[in-house]
């Protein structure tokens, strides 16, 4: 059995908690571990001072802006997804995943390039003080421009998962987030570049989850072909991803909005404020990302099995299960 029909095998035919645990445990871990890494970065810039750590804090939110576009396409293809390979229309698949991918690099993009030429007066809005703004203008110089790989990374992270390879998408941020804890002190103290050093640091291990996909891709491990004139923008296609992208997007921004708020109340009690606030925020992601983590595992199953005509059959003629 080559290792896409295992896959294929994983969301369809094995039991629910061996299909749930090889998914839901492996997305977990992997997310847990990207949010481990956000408090790595806080950990080794904290060492430079209140208003340098203020600066990752305050940049914080625009990334996550970002990431909610790579959402809106990414996490809305992946449920759609999930479904048409239960109905085995790997055609129209194969669309979705591309128009997805290819939509969310481009709109990435055009964000990215706006944030750059914006990005002192946003800076100021996100609740960057005097003495936080020169810090945060040379961690988002090179941060937000990376965030372009980032883009792919979380978009490819959604469709992989929907085809039941999330032991790829677990290598894929467990070897960004390694890499990125040992090159954070290199480029921060030992090559004394401070906070730009962490964004060199992030940028590299982004890059390296990028490199990931990409061989994942070019060996054709994956079910999906990736190609520019499968991009199809029908009404079904982008309702479809809609529905659950849009959502997720507005979940982003708010929270984003939320901390952005957060940030400026914290101004008026100086740079050390904004500074504990940024650790806070990270800290409580590692809950609430294990928790999606795990869902987000499951939501292929689900989309697989809700549609599954061999699966449907089954559950009329034995409506109670021998078997889990």
């Amino acid at each position: 059995m080559n290792s896409q029909s295992k896959k294929m095998d994983l969301l369809g035919s094995a039991s629910r908690p061996k299909a749930l645990l090889a998914m839901g445990i492996q997305t977990m871990i992997g997310m847990l571990v990207n949010a481990f890494y956000n408090l790595a970065d806080a950990y080794f810039v904290g060492g430079l001072g209140e208003s340098q750590m203020g600066a990752i804090s305050v940049v914080y939110p625009l990334g996550q802006v970002i990431v909610g576009l790579d959402l809106l396409f990414g996490n809305g293809a992946a449920s759609y997804i999930s479904r048409l390979l239960g109905r085995g229309d790997k055609e129209s698949a194969d669309k979705v995943a591309s128009t997805a991918l290819y939509s969310s690099v481009s709109a990435g993009a055009v964000i990215i390039i706006i944030s750059m030429v914006f990005l002192h007066p946003i800076l100021k809005l996100l609740g960057a003080t005097q003495s936080i703004l020169p810090y945060a203008a040379a961690y988002a110089d090179i941060y937000i421009v990376s965030c372009i790989f980032n883009v792919f990374n979380v978009t490819m992270n959604n469709i992989v998962t929907s085809e039941g390879a999330a032991k790829t998408t677990m290598c894929a941020l467990l070897t960004g987030a390694i890499l990125n804890i040992a090159l954070d002190p290199l480029f921060i103290y030992v090559f004394d570049l401070g906070v730009a050093g962490a964004a060199i640091a992030t940028a590299i291990s982004q890059v390296v989850s990028t490199y990931v996909y990409l061989t994942y891709i070019l060996r054709e491990k994956s079910v999906f072909h990736f190609r520019i004139k499968d991009c199809t923008y029908t009404k079904e296609i982008m309702s479809e991803i809609f529905k659950i992208g849009i959502p997720t997007l507005i979940f982003q921004i708010l929270t984003s909005v939320s901390i952005s708020l957060i940030n400026n109340a914290a101004g008026d009690y100086g740079d050390s404020a904004i500074a504990g606030m940024g650790v806070v925020t990270r800290l409580i992601s590692m809950g609430s990302l294990s928790v999606f983590g795990f869902i987000k595992g499951f939501q292929p199953i689900a989309g697989y099995r809700s549609v599954n005509p061999r699966i449907i059959r089954e559950s009329i003629l034995f409506p109670w299960p021998m078997t889990l």
